[in-house]
């Protein structure tokens, strides 16, 4: 069977959104990664073993933000000011909201093909 694309039909706000805090996760910076061994941080509200935190957003300046070696524009992050996108991916099960500080990967999250990577994440010009 041929696997679709999208198939909880994310919006491209929430696409944009996902992509960036995936891209934010991998960052030491940006993202908390919790390891399946480490149950001490695991309990309720607390991230679970293959999730990752994402705080410390990045803040626009001028037209653009930076995301590791990566510059985005500004137009592309509008959603992760925006609350509802992330009541929208937390009810689609990708992230838990610490809204407006971060968000929560999910291990669905983390896995979910945006198909957006290459089109939003530019390399850095200075």
């Amino acid at each position: 069977m041929i696997k679709k694309r999208n198939p909880l039909n994310l919006n491209p706000l929430q696409l944009k959104t996902l992509t960036l805090l995936q891209e934010l996760a991998l960052l030491p910076e940006h993202g908390t990664r919790v390891d399946p061994g480490d149950a001490s941080s695991v309990g309720s509200g607390a991230q679970r073993p293959g999730e990752v935190m994402v705080s410390n957003l990045p803040a626009p300046h001028g037209d653009h933000f930076h995301v590791g070696a990566y510059a985005v524009a500004a137009r592309d992050a509008t959603g992760l000011g925006n609350a509802a996108v992330f009541v929208a991916l937390e009810r689609k099960g990708l992230i838990r909201s610490l809204y407006p500080m971060g968000a929560v990967l999910t291990e669905a999250g983390l896995a979910y093909e945006t198909g957006l990577r290459d089109q939003i994440l530019h390399g850095a010009h200075h």
